[in-house]
């Protein structure tokens, strides 16, 4: 009999108890999930942080970038990008206008000698670069072909010793004669003969 109740007080003890360690296991199973639970939301927070940080980083890259080029298109050309666009102006301008001569005529009027003076002013500026050019000599259809060459000849030189005489070396200067060959304006009047009887510069 006593052994029975010994039993059961045995049990009586070992039920709360058992119920207990129980309870504390799910409690302690329950504070690790919520700890690794805070420990993965706040690696996420710095995860994002740092890429909300990345993007940041980013925009103000391209933001400056886009800046820079603005500011660069606002300066307008470089120093050295107008020194070409001032070379490229003054070749058209060396090789467009025409020295024109009187008919029969390889003298320099004074308009002609203008264009030479401009002419020459080119070719000094731009010495450096040792630009050279063609003298081409032409005439008017009056006259022979072998008079009109012999005068185209003497055209163009006219126009070169007067490019020598202001300084110009006559080592960039080559000349040559077509007489009546290449007209400007094939008309039978004086307005064509007039653009006809010229020297024309070739650059090279």
């Amino acid at each position: 009999m006593k052994k029975k109740l010994l039993i059961v007080l045995a049990l009586l003890v070992a039920v709360p108890a058992l119920l207990l360690f129980a309870s504390c296991g799910k409690q302690t199973v329950k504070a690790d999930i919520g700890e690794a639970a805070d420990t993965l939301s706040d690696k996420g927070a710095s995860a994002s942080d740092s890429d909300s940080s990345d993007s940041s980083g980013s925009d103000v890259t391209s933001e400056s970038l886009t800046d820079a080029q603005s500011l660069q298109k606002s300066a307008g050309p470089t120093a050295q990008e107008r020194m070409a666009m001032e070379k490229a102006e003054a070749m058209q301008a060396l090789v467009n206008e025409d020295v024109r001569f009187d008919f029969d005529s390889a003298a320099l009027n004074e308009r002609a000698q203008e264009i030479l003076k401009k002419k020459a002013t080119y070719l000094e500026k731009y010495s450096a670069a040792y630009v050279t050019v063609t003298i081409e000599g032409h005439c008017d259809d009056r006259g022979t072909n072998e008079y009109n060459l012999a005068l185209g000849e003497k055209r163009a030189q006219s126009a070169k010793n007067f490019l020598v005489n202001l300084g110009i070396a006559s080592s960039r200067l080559k000349t040559i004669s077509y007489g009546e060959e290449k007209p400007v304006d094939p008309g039978q009047n004086e307005g064509a003969w007039v653009k006809n009887r010229r020297a024309h510069f070739i650059i090279q």
